[in-house]
């Protein structure tokens, strides 16, 4: 499978331009005292999650990726897509499991459809 058949939701980027402006402006702070260097490490760990964090999705499956870790979810396992009340988009797993997806809003939810190479169902007929 090409890369070019993956479909990639991320957060916006402005998180991460937020969070190298906070590092710059942490760095006094953080080497005022040797003991407040740990404050750096908070900007530094957005940024990783701004760049790393979000949801890929292709025909074999969903991939959630987080700060640390990433989960795959077969799309056999999927039983529904829809949207909470927040307007993220959330799969329920065959077993009741709901999985808010990352950087999917409700108005992504057709592309990440296309994604599997299933047409979306149309309710209006």
């Amino acid at each position: 499978m090409s890369r070019a058949d993956i479909v990639h939701f991320r957060h916006n980027q402005a998180i991460l331009v937020a969070a190298i402006v906070t590092f710059i402006g942490a760095l006094p702070l953080a080497t005022a005292r040797w003991w407040l260097l740990w404050v750096l490490l908070i900007p530094l760990a957005i940024a990783v999650w701004a760049w790393r964090a979000g949801t890929d999705a292709d025909a074999r499956e969903l991939r959630l990726r987080a700060l640390a870790g990433q989960r795959r979810v077969p799309w056999e396992r999927v039983a529904e897509l829809t949207s909470d009340a927040r307007g993220r988009a959330v799969a329920r797993l065959d077993d009741g499991e709901l999985l808010v997806l990352p950087a999917v809003r409700s108005a992504d939810l057709p592309r990440l459809i296309s994604a599997t190479g299933q047409e979306l169902a149309d309710d209006a007929g």
